[in-house]
């Protein structure tokens, strides 16, 4: 007889993995697996990407990119500050050589997918002079010769269109015309377009395009658009066309803005936009969101509120998952991995993309969404660690991907315990190794064994966990043969005790071992144990 007893925490939500039982039920979609492919390493920090096709774009603070495996300051290629990669094999394109002079901190391609638009700092790009914003040849990394807006200030955000390009930033001007962190240029040539929304009291760090491209929603550290702080407190929509406000009933939940709290990012998949949030309330920000969210493009309404503790950087939906880069360290509101004690962080997170609940918990920190719908956190939790490069403590800053594969960019010097430095890759089962199995110890699950009466043995043990499978199956050997078979669902912070009770002959004693393995084979056994029953 097994009896399976709940230890730790109470039981998660949906089992959703990289193979759900049901990969057809909306709270339980296929994520990609958390083995780390191999790809070039750079030497600081990424701080966006973008995808065309097989080709990564990265752009950020670096000075070299090096292979995988290679440790640093090894086998380096230069690479000033932009690089593009295989999304296939994660190897250095190496006919792709622009250089930047300063660092990049946005970068998205035009339509037809010919172009790439760079923003950042950079004044001086493969020896040309700009100001920072460029136009590149996708396939050279050649400048576009004649497009060239002069920007007053560092540009973080681009959206494009085949007639426009839409700028965000930290500018004051284009030119010698005032434009207050939002501009929108001629794709043709880069001319200055009447387009001029102005955000004030903090910079502009994200746009996101409507599919129809009829409205813009920027986010940012911004405390008014348009002079309205609702919408406008961190996050609005604007017209694309007027530059005018649109009721925005997203910002009247998620309302992050000033010195120390700011919307991060956004993106979109063509039916929702998504959002993450940064929130010091040490600092005193003026916000209430440190996760992220989702949003319809109908009514730019909230769809759901990814309440997790700490900052989130950035966001990107597969079409089957939402996956998140950030430092979260207490996802209790949603039914994930409460606060640890010493704290820990998981800077790579996925969720459903539909509403799967509602927040029922108050916080004791920060304003409570309660009764707001929230996703299920998925079994994905590929573990990357802090890098030293902006002296921030942080791991990953840009999450990007297509449905095949998922890529990380940031400062992380590791990843899965293993050196991989700055970029990492992620792909779906059937284009990865499937390598990540059951993680706790032989020792830690070896069965506790004890005769509570004649003739029984009782066989105890508690559930391992995987990074990527929500789900183990559990073999219990006596003498060699199977006498129990049992899957058992299981996370790092919920792992269920097992209690097996078996029948023997009075007296005689037996050996026991157990096997977890998960659905692609991956295997931990447990040292063998003895007992003699009553």
């Amino acid at each position: 007889m097994l009896v399976t007893a709940l230890v730790l925490a109470a039981a998660p939500g949906a089992a959703a993995d990289s193979a759900p039982a049901d990969p057809g039920l909306p709270s339980s979609p296929v994520t990609v697996t958390a083995d780390s492919l191999p790809t070039v390493q750079i030497d600081g920090v990424v701080w966006q990407q973008a995808v065309i096709g097989d080709t990564v774009y990265a752009v950020g603070k670096f000075s070299a990119a090096r292979p995988a495996g290679a440790p640093a300051g090894t086998q380096t290629t230069p690479r000033k500050n932009i690089l593009a990669f295989s999304l296939s094999t994660g190897k250095l394109i190496t006919t792709f050589t622009a250089s930047l002079n300063a660092q990049g901190l946005a970068v998205a391609a035009s339509p037809d997918r010919k172009r790439l638009y760079v923003g950042g700092d950079f004044t001086q790009v493969n020896g040309h002079a700009v100001r920072k914003v460029v136009a590149l040849d996708a396939a050279t990394g050649a400048v576009i010769p004649g497009w060239a807006p002069p920007m007053s200030g560092s540009v973080r955000a681009i959206v494009a269109t085949p007639d426009t390009v839409y700028l965000g930033g930290a500018f004051t001007t284009v030119g010698s015309a005032s434009r207050s962190r939002l501009a929108a240029v001629r794709a043709s040539d880069g001319a200055l377009l009447a387009w001029q929304p102005a955000a004030h009291g903090g910079r502009v760090n994200a746009l996101v395009l409507a599919p129809d491209r009829s409205k813009i929603v920027v986010g940012g550290a911004f405390t008014t658009l348009n002079g309205s702080s609702d919408p406008g407190f961190g996050l609005g929509a604007v017209d694309a066309v007027s530059g005018r406000n649109l009721a925005t009933p997203a910002n009247k939940l998620v309302r992050n803005a000033g010195t120390y709290a700011a919307v991060t990012s956004l993106s979109s998949d063509g039916t929702s936009w998504y959002g993450t949030a940064f929130l010091l309330v040490s600092g005193g920000g003026t916000g209430n969101l440190e996760g992220s969210f989702a949003a319809n493009w109908q009514d730019l309404a909230i769809t759901w509120i990814d309440d997790c503790r700490g900052d989130s950087h950035s966001i990107f939906a597969s079409s089957t998952a939402v996956y998140k880069a950030g430092h979260s360290h207490d996802c209790g509101k949603i039914d994930g991995f409460p606060e640890s004690d010493p704290r820990s962080w998981h800077r790579a997170l996925a969720y459903s993309k539909a509403a799967a609940g509602t927040l029922t918990r108050p916080s004791s920190r920060l304003p409570s969404f309660l009764g707001q719908p929230m996703p299920t956190l998925l079994v994905w939790f590929p573990d990357l660690d802090t890098g030293t490069a902006t002296g921030q403590n942080q791991g990953p800053w840009t999450v990007a991907g297509n449905d095949q594969y998922v890529v990380m960019g940031g400062e992380f010097l590791n990843v899965n315990l293993r050196g991989q430095q700055g970029l990492a890759r992620f792909a779906v089962s059937s284009l990865a190794p499937n390598r990540e199995g059951p993680r706790s110890s032989a020792a830690s699950t070896q069965p506790v064994l004890a005769s509570p009466s004649t003739g029984t043995i009782s066989i105890n043990w508690q559930a391992n966990w995987d990074r990527d499978s929500s789900r183990l199956t559990y073999k219990l050997y006596r003498d060699g043969k199977i006498i129990s078979t049992r899957t058992v669902s299981s996370r790092f912070w919920y792992r269920p005790s097992m209690q097996f009770l078996d029948s023997v002959a009075a007296g005689t004693t037996h050996d026991y071992k157990l096997v977890a393995n998960d659905a692609f084979g991956n295997a931990m056994t447990s040292p063998t144990v003895s007992l003699k029953a009553k």
